[in-house]
């Protein structure tokens, strides 16, 4: 039987979901993923495209783009019976506690009254590179510094909305780099399309589906992933899971 999950996302939940079905499938796993893509959608639009029942998004399929439809997320979510929904903030506005609420609360109330059976999960979106003139834009100066005010952005808003756990993509980016990862951003704010979407794909499918990520085997990346980032990958993955992950 297959795991159906769906985000309310943006170019965040893109970049986890391109190689997570696929991943999964190596894994003898049927993850069939769907996401609701805005570039850099954040929740207030996210609530107020449910308030005016917008069909404004993007259907992406599995890790692709189903090209020419657009749905409401009302409309995705009476779709199928998901087994998950996740939401998360848009980067730029992720460190900021104020632009959190009361949107997230609307969100997951609805999501909760239309699949009620489904976990609600948070991603834990992650901080930009280094030194960048993104990062600098946005009063920091390391990915350290502006990761550890959103952690603490989405620690709390797993608590304000009872959310079943979170999704620690920015911690396995933070373990990822301490390891020696050279590049992880593709351009200073989203994940590499090698390693960086291969760690979130190894991040998600071990927190969905709570099997062990040790030997996973996959090799259809979009861009090369030599053998020693493949391996920081796994450890940064699995530490992030074994430390925020959801508990079995």
């Amino acid at each position: 039987m297959a795991i159906q999950v769906l985000s309310i996302g943006n170019s965040f939940s893109q970049d986890a979901q391109r190689y997570l079905h696929d991943l999964a499938k190596g894994e003898g796993v049927d993850l069939q993923t769907v996401n609701l893509y805005i570039g850099g959608c954040s929740l207030q639009r996210h609530f107020l495209n449910l308030k005016g029942d917008k069909r404004e998004y993007t259907l992406e399929v599995n890790g692709n783009t189903a090209d020419g439809f657009m749905t409401s997320i009302r409309e995705a979510l009476t779709a199928r019976c998901w087994d998950v929904v996740t939401l998360q903030q848009a980067s730029h506005e992720s460190y900021h506690e104020e632009t959190y609420q009361p949107y997230l609360v609307v969100l997951a109330k609805y999501v909760r009254e239309i699949c009620p059976k489904a976990k609600l999960l948070l991603q834990q979106t992650w901080g930009y590179e280094s030194g960048s003139n993104r990062i600098r834009q946005h009063g920091f100066e390391t990915y350290e510094e502006m990761f550890a005010q959103i952690s603490s952005c989405y620690d709390k808003a797993v608590r304000e909305i009872g959310a079943d756990g979170l999704i620690p993509s920015g911690l396995a980016f933070r373990y990822a780099l301490e390891k020696g990862i050279d590049k992880i951003h593709r351009d200073t704010f989203h994940a590499s399309f090698g390693v960086g979407r291969f760690l979130l794909a190894l991040v998600w499918y071990g927190c969905i589906t709570q099997q062990e990520i040790d030997h996973v085997q996959f090799m259809q990346f979009d861009e090369k992933v030599n053998s020693r980032e493949y391996q920081i990958a796994i450890e940064a993955a699995k530490e992030a899971i074994n430390e925020k992950g959801l508990k079995r």
